[in-house]
């Protein structure tokens, strides 16, 4: 009779545990929650000979967590088809504990000429891996684009 009390009780208390690791900030799938939509910030000019272009829409921004530190993706709207070539590109921050990329692509050669279509067939996807490094002291992380910005914080 002792020994099923004993492990239900021991059960329990470790389910209960279980609870508290799920919800905590150790767990590295509660690093960042869902982003949200955000203020445009103002268009960075393309550096010189480049044929960078920021993307017009940033539509999501999601961080995944890696044993490495983790994966930051965004996809992002152009304005017709045919772009190509993204990046997230590091920005300057004025806190440390806010990480700002811009979200940039590269034209078609014939961009006037281009199809709109369907805003699925448009889309542009690019990601960065950010090491545990990097995300040390980082609570925002915020993608921008040419109309605005997606930004997601750690919970």
């Amino acid at each position: 009779m002792r020994r099923p009390l004993m492990a239900a009780l021991l059960l329990g208390v470790t389910l209960v545990g279980c609870a508290t690791v799920r919800d905590s900030r150790i767990n590295p799938f509660n690093w960042f929650g869902r982003s949200e939509r955000a203020e445009a910030v103002a268009d960075a000019p393309a550096a010189p000979g480049t044929a960078f272009v920021q993307v017009a829409e940033v539509t999501s921004l999601t961080v995944e967590p890696t044993n490495s530190g983790a994966i930051v993706k965004a996809t992002g709207l152009p304005p017709t088809q045919g772009w190509w070539d993204g990046d997230l590109i590091p920005e300057p921050s004025d806190d440390p504990s806010v990480l700002v990329f811009r979200f940039v692509l590269k034209a078609p050669p014939d961009v006037a000429q281009r199809r709109i279509s369907t805003p699925q067939s448009r889309e542009v996807t690019v990601a960065t891996q950010l090491s545990r490094h990097k995300l040390q002291g980082v609570s925002r992380i915020t993608v921008t684009g040419a109309g605005n910005a997606r930004t997601t914080a750690r919970r």
